[in-house]
């Protein structure tokens, strides 16, 4: 089989083919790669040349003004740390609650199991809506708070189904071993459970930093106190605004008008990219066995 699928595509339609496909496959990369080179070539470049100069992938004057403008804004400091803590908590909290509820469904015999679940897939279709969302959280007295921002969507329907069906596939005779050594549930799946899971959580637990860190709704929805504001929301105002002054920036460097945009940008655009490779090898794994029916 293997050997007829090499001669057919050893053939010259099948070079054609990859040729053909080489070249589609890097027109689409470059597609989706040059808007962020143009925007990290404009982080340093002046302002006369984002101006006078459509689009290009090098300056031809470099300047790191705007980056200065960034590191001494105590604005943008502020918010670039409260993200970080908010995408590390959340991320953590958010992942602990799935998998303390994806594992009892994960239990067949466990009662009303079907009804939960049919409610956790009636979630996936329908959802409250923006007012409704707000009236909870207001009454629930989390308005101005960073829970607001984890709290409303700490389980993630999708994730939980995955989830559970990645732990129903594990083995029940290691989960009985350990009951038989006394160990109770939240022991079995703290000890046992959750060191064979780490492919699909690290998956998961990607999804949610990135849902988290990119996440401009919520902010804008629940948080009133400026100073309380993530990367986001300054990202939003300084992309929405055609000038900063010095003094909105609390910056010491006078903030170039374009330069300074490009250059928050790539600050809230590299803390994802950096974090992708280390999970990158449990990404695959975990998706493609999670989403196997149990």
């Amino acid at each position: 089989m293997n050997a007829t699928n090499h001669k057919r595509f050893n053939t010259r339609a099948g070079r054609v083919f990859d040729v053909f496909n080489v070249l589609l496959l890097t027109g689409v990369g470059l597609i989706a790669i040059l808007p962020f080179v143009y925007v990290l070539a404009g982080s340093f470049a002046t302002e006369l040349e984002i101006t006078t100069r459509p689009f290009f992938v090098w300056p031809n004057e470099f300047t790191t003004t705007s980056y200065e403008s960034i590191l001494s804004s105590d604005v943008i400091v502020r918010a670039f740390a409260t993200t970080i803590a908010v995408t590390v908590v959340g991320t953590f909290v958010q992942l602990a609650l799935t998998a303390l509820m994806a594992y009892p469904l994960s239990k067949v015999d466990l009662p009303g199991r079907r009804t939960i679940l049919s409610l956790v897939v009636f979630t996936m279709v329908f959802s409250a809506g923006m007012i409704p969302t707000f009236l909870v959280v207001k009454d629930l007295g989390l308005l101005d708070s960073y829970w607001s921002l984890i709290l409303p969507m700490a389980i993630n329907p999708f994730s939980l189904i995955i989830i559970k069906n990645f732990f129903q596939q594990l083995p029940q005779e290691l989960e009985e071993s350990a009951k038989i050594d006394g160990a109770n549930e939240l022991q079995v799946l703290r000890h046992v459970v959750i060191p064979l899971s780490k492919p699909v959580l690290a998956t998961f637990a990607l999804f949610y930093a990135v849902g988290i860190w990119n996440d401009y709704l919520s902010p804008l929805l629940y948080l009133s106190d400026t100073s309380k504001w993530t990367l986001q929301m300054i990202l939003r105002q300084v992309t929405a605004a055609a000038s900063l002054s010095a003094e909105e920036m609390s910056s010491d460097v006078p903030p170039p008008a374009q330069g300074i945009k490009f250059a928050v940008v790539i600050i809230a655009t590299i803390p994802v990219l950096l974090a992708y490779p280390f999970l990158q090898k449990h990404f695959a794994k975990g998706m493609l066995i999670g989403s196997v029916k149990g």
